[in-house]
């Protein structure tokens, strides 16, 4: 074996996270004893005069071995081959816990190009972070260099051109802090570079989230245990919370974000579930105002024990809402006919596809106090 092999196997071998931080790059070989991957679906090839893996269908993957990424910077080519999407995972526990950054391969130049989305509980939250894509210009035939830049709670990502940012992450949603890296979609990858710590000066706390300073975001609700939902049945009163229903409480996430997913995972086999929501306003005189409501999948919404307004938000279908089924308080607005004195806000929200949760924001405040944190 050659110095030169020996080099590149030391560098892969297990070692601690502690060793791993001091190196200040690491070159990763792509061969295959460095990969895990199931048999026949990845080939080590030289390609364009250099070392290269390449993944060769789209459900396929290629998770690297014996590296425990948690902070620094990742580079690397990647020639895009699926017509669909092209993806990188780190931090990665295992399938359904990680964070991902992709390409929407025939995207180049639309603003939808790229995107970050964490997996949580094995859903991939593409739906409910809409605000987390931009356009990005990359192309087939070619080689595209990517760069991530991981610091604590955030992330930047540059696509052939490392100066200007391509993508801006203020937080970092996902659930884990550390683990590995992969790749999964068709596409071929070369010149895969860690480099542990190096973070270029990106802060390690998360970002200003500029609806922090919108007050008339409901934020304070409770919520009931999940409800499988039988099939065939698309909603019935019987599902009414009563007396006997246990309630806890939960908080918004960044955005105003009501993120059932993080707490319930997400539909086990497209198996319909369904959670209650419920919110208390104080209003000062009988009034209408008017609520943003941003959703998915499914909601129906009482107040003070009547209807008020019941939609669905599934991607694809002809109930859709912009922006493409994904869940913004631009998704629905309605009136709610506020009585003097004490208004109860009841939700149903049904998970069908994806992630699921709500985003709640009144028009004004005017006379009126809502729960806070």
């Amino acid at each position: 074996m050659t110095k030169t092999a020996i080099g590149l196997l030391f560098l892969l071998l297990p070692v601690s996270a502690n060793a791993q931080r001091k190196k200040t790059e690491i070159s990763i070989p792509m061969q295959a004893a460095h990969w895990d991957f199931k048999p026949g679906t990845v080939e080590f090839l030289t390609y364009k005069s250099v070392p290269a893996m390449k993944i060769l269908n789209s459900a396929d993957s290629a998770v690297l071995k014996n590296l425990d990424f948690k902070d620094g910077t990742i580079e690397y080519d990647m020639e895009p081959v699926d017509p669909n999407f092209t993806s990188i995972h780190f931090r990665r526990a295992g399938q359904k816990e990680n964070e991902c950054f992709y390409f929407r391969t025939a995207g180049s130049g639309k603003e939808y190009a790229i995107q970050y989305a964490p997996f949580i509980d094995g859903i991939n939250l593409w739906d409910m972070l809409y605000h987390y894509q931009n356009i990005a210009w990359f192309e087939k035939d070619k080689w595209n260099h990517v760069k991530l830049v991981v610091s604590g709670k955030q992330l930047r990502v540059y696509v052939n051109d490392t100066l200007h940012p391509a993508l801006e992450v203020p937080q970092l949603e996902g659930n884990t802090w550390h683990g590995a890296l992969s790749f999964d979609g068709q596409a071929i990858i070369a010149n895969l570079v860690v480099k542990p710590d190096k973070t270029g000066g990106l802060s390690p706390q998360e970002g200003v989230d500029i609806t922090s300073n919108d007050a008339r975001y409901l934020r304070k609700w409770q919520v009931s245990p999940a409800i499988r939902m039988p099939e065939k049945v698309d909603f019935s009163l019987a599902f009414f919370p009563d007396k006997e229903t246990p309630w806890e409480t939960i908080h918004a996430e960044r955005r105003g974000l009501i993120n059932l997913t993080r707490k319930f995972g997400g539909a086990e086999k497209r198996a319909r579930r369904l959670v209650w929501l419920k919110t208390s306003i104080q209003s000062a005189v009988e009034q209408n105002l008017k609520l943003n409501l941003g959703f998915s999948d499914e909601v129906w919404v009482f107040l003070n024990g009547k209807y008020v307004y019941v939609d669905k938000n599934l991607y694809g279908a002809p109930l859709m809402k912009q922006p493409d089924g994904r869940c913004t308080v631009e998704n629905s607005s309605f009136n709610l006919p506020l009585i003097k004195g004490n208004n109860e806000i009841l939700v149903a929200v049904a998970n069908d596809f994806y992630g699921w949760g709500i985003i709640a924001r009144l028009d004004k405040l005017t006379e009126v106090v809502i729960e806070r944190e």
